[in-house]
């Protein structure tokens, strides 16, 4: 009884976290403690999740010791996004989560810096296709995070894990 009812308060604190989520976005994670602490912004953020722009100024926060962008804080500002923007466009029937990144520092970053996450209705169908074939789907995306000049600083990788849910 017990469990049942931790599950029943689980799927209910999931629905009210996605229904803060959508239209929110931008808000919420401007104030999401790493962010703020490594001086990460989302600059734009579509209704539809299809396209996201996050930033970052080089700070004292959250540069290295040799004064350019610390990596870890380059790879943060492109973490949850992929993940965010799947899981919004296929919908609380679909597990959605991060499983892997690599990344590629090309240069040195300094000033600000930016990645730009673009979703197709393609690709959505895409993947929505795939996992209702197979059990799980692992697609890949790529992000450039780009300096104020327009050069590549760093290309990160994001492998997710999507399936449908078993009662869905």
């Amino acid at each position: 009884m017990l469990k049942k009812s931790l599950k029943s308060a689980k799927r209910q604190l999931t629905r009210t976290w996605r229904t803060l989520l959508v239209g929110n976005i931008k808000q919420l994670m401007n104030f999401y403690a790493p962010f703020v602490g490594a001086g990460i912004r989302i600059e734009e953020a579509s209704p539809d999740y299809r396209r996201m722009v996050v930033a970052m100024d080089l700070t004292i926060y959250n540069q290295n010791f040799v004064g350019t962008h610390f990596g870890g804080s380059l790879y943060a500002m492109t973490d949850p996004f992929y993940m965010l923007m799947i899981m919004q466009n296929l919908g609380p029937d679909y597990i959605v989560w991060d499983k892997a990144a690599t990344v590629h520092f090309r240069k040195p970053g300094r000033g600000k810096v930016r990645a730009v996450f673009t979703l197709t209705q393609e690709r959505i169908d895409e993947i929505r296709a795939q996992a209702a074939e197979q059990y799980k789907v692992e697609p890949v995306f790529m992000v450039e995070v780009i300096d104020e000049a327009g050069d590549v600083v760093a290309e990160v990788e994001k492998v997710l894990y999507v399936r449908k849910k078993k009662d869905a």
